[in-house]
């Protein structure tokens, strides 16, 4: 079995430390993706598990079998890298073969291989090619495919997707979430952009300055984080937070029009500051002559839209809408949504208050 687990990892550079303290299981065959800001350590991690930085301390175990200082090519992992490190004067089967070759397997071996990381791919058509005659997204399968052929236990992602335009992203990830079926392989995926944890995960690992935040599900992050940098690290558009204040067993959010909100969540004492988390999925925009909240810009997506209102106090607020709204931009407006929508959070620890 091919899991991974990380017990109490940690990474410095000299006196500075940039990874504290890190427990973490990924189980065999789980896509596991590591997500957060930049600079907030997740390559790191990465690299760490792939033997490319050492570690400072703790166990980094694979497959059950510890490999702290063990060397990155006796790991059984493949990395695959934000650029694609491929050899322009050999051909896509060339490239991905090389490391076998070098290795010794024999060449009917290595043919074998690289044919079936082809199907996999849908490269056939390519393997003569040089990767100059290849678009950007092929040229990241080829890495991939490089992978493929090793055999990996574990594969590894830093942030794969960065170099291609929009439309490509999409298709990638079309086709890394298939490749992850059919081979059912563990993958470790380290990205800056939630969408792609969304959509690709089994397991997310929201991390920020070498910690882990939370760790769950995509959907368990998004409907329950456990503090205000989740909650609005998780999900598209970011979640709204507005300041509201306990008043008689309910939040009063000045920003709404003195906006009343009963809830169950136990709250500090009257007159504490909290913070109202109110995703824009749950928010409805109703026109008003005296609305606290003003429309500065609907950006129409076709099906959707997106509205961004500012409020007296100048808090700013997103509202997602269907497009299809007849108030325009500059209208006086309120906005409505259900009690059980919205979040507190502790206005000095950021904790989710429940």
């Amino acid at each position: 079995m091919s899991g991974v687990a990380l017990k109490g990892a940690v990474k410095r550079y000299g006196e500075v430390q940039v990874i504290h303290g890190v427990d973490l299981e990924i189980d065999h065959g789980e896509f596991c993706v590591f997500v957060g800001p930049s600079g907030c350590g997740k390559s790191t991690l990465l690299r760490m598990i792939a033997g490319l930085e050492e570690t400072s301390g703790g166990q980094i175990s694979i497959g059950g079998r510890d490999v702290t200082r063990i060397e990155p090519a006796e790991r059984g992992v493949a990395m695959v890298f934000q650029t694609y490190a491929l050899y322009p004067h050999m051909t896509v089967a060339e490239n991905m073969g090389f490391g076998l070759k070098m290795n010794g397997v024999p060449k009917a071996e290595i043919t074998s291989k690289v044919a079936e990381a082809s199907r996999i791919l849908k490269l056939d058509d390519y393997l003569e090619r040089k990767p100059k005659a290849l678009s950007g997204g092929q040229r990241q399968r080829v890495a991939i495919g490089r992978a493929i052929v090793r055999g990996p236990e574990v594969f590894l992602f830093d942030e794969p997707l960065s170099n291609l335009d929009a439309e490509l992203r999409v298709d990638m990830r079309v086709e890394i979430a298939r490749l992850h079926k059919e081979i059912g392989a563990t993958m470790i995926y380290v990205t800056h952009d939630q969408v792609e944890a969304m959509t690709l995960a089994d397991k997310i690992v929201v991390l920020r300055a070498g910690h882990i935040e939370q760790v769950g599900t995509p959907m368990q992050l998004y409907k329950d984080p456990d503090n205000r940098f989740v909650a609005g690290f998780i999900g598209s558009p970011s979640m709204n937070f507005l300041t509201g204040r306990v008043t008689g067993g309910a939040v009063v959010v000045p920003a709404l029009g003195d906006a009343r909100i009963t809830t169950d969540v136990a709250l500090p004492a009257d007159g504490a500051e909290v913070i109202v988390g109110l995703r824009p999925q749950a928010l409805q925009v109703v026109a008003a002559a005296d609305g606290p909240l003003t429309i500065d810009l609907r950006e129409r997506l076709g099906g959707v839209a997106y509205d961004y209102l500012t409020c007296a106090s100048g808090e700013r607020l997103v509202v997602e809408t269907r497009g299809d709204e007849d108030i325009d931009e500059g209208a006086q407006v309120r906005v409505s949504f259900e009690p059980q929508d919205a979040m507190f959070f502790d206005a000095a620890t950021e904790k989710r208050l429940r």
